[in-house]
């Protein structure tokens, strides 16, 4: 018989491979070997799956130790963790963008989130927000990445040559771009940078940014 634990990782393996729009109990069950019957003896929808999928991927994250890295490497390493969890998953922008997404997991990452800015000195209000602010920075920092995975899935499911989209996309793209000065010479030099390094760029600055507001109160960095 099967767990729901086979059913979410099941769940998570079709996701990564289909998108939020290729899941439903019947795929689901076709990839388990399995009846749509036995998937809702565990979950009663594709909504409720879908949460217990986006839970189950949170947990991928490692957990820094703030006591032995400092504050601001430990919240680095969430950073990144959640980052990388994300482009893994890239389904995952647009399922928080239409469900609550809940459980151990995510809870799990909430708290240690906190108790690295709060291990910094950052009163319970400003680790909130901090860390809010800083999942905001890695969502947003991932979107790129996920929309187009999320895109390459969708031609998968219309059984598309995605290559060849792909270099007609690149090729409109870099038409409209070369219209404008400073995007022409990233273009011609081919000076743009990768994303992780752009995103090393940003969660640096967006970290220092809180690290100098507690400088500037008096508060000692820890």
């Amino acid at each position: 018989m099967l767990t729901k634990e086979q059913i979410v990782r099941a769940a998570v393996e079709v996701l990564d491979a289909e998108g939020v729009d290729g899941l439903n109990v019947r795929r689901l069950g076709a990839h388990l070997g399995s009846a749509a019957s036995a998937m809702y003896y565990h979950v009663k929808n594709k909504d409720k799956l879908l949460v217990l999928a986006a839970d189950h991927v949170f947990g991928e994250i490692p957990m820094p130790d703030p006591a032995g890295a400092g504050w601001r490497e430990a919240a680095a390493s969430l950073a990144r963790g959640a980052y990388a969890m994300v482009v893994r998953h890239y389904w995952l922008i647009p399922a928080m963008s239409t469900h609550l997404i809940y459980g151990p997991n995510k809870a799990r990452f909430d708290e240690q989130s906190l108790g690295v800015y709060e291990s910094a000195g950052f009163t319970e209000a400003e680790a909130d927000q901090a860390a809010a602010t800083v999942l905001m920075f890695v969502i947003g920092a991932a979107q790129g990445e996920a929309a187009q995975a999320a895109w390459r899935a969708q031609l998968r499911r219309s059984g598309a040559d995605g290559d060849k989209e792909l270099r007609e996309i690149t090729a409109e793209v870099f038409e409209i771009a070369r219209a404008f000065p400073r995007l022409r010479a990233r273009i011609d030099s081919d000076t743009v940078r990768p994303s992780d390094d752009t995103f090393e760029f940003g969660l640096q600055a967006l970290l220092a940014g809180l690290e100098s507001r507690l400088t500037a109160r008096g508060t000692p960095a820890r």
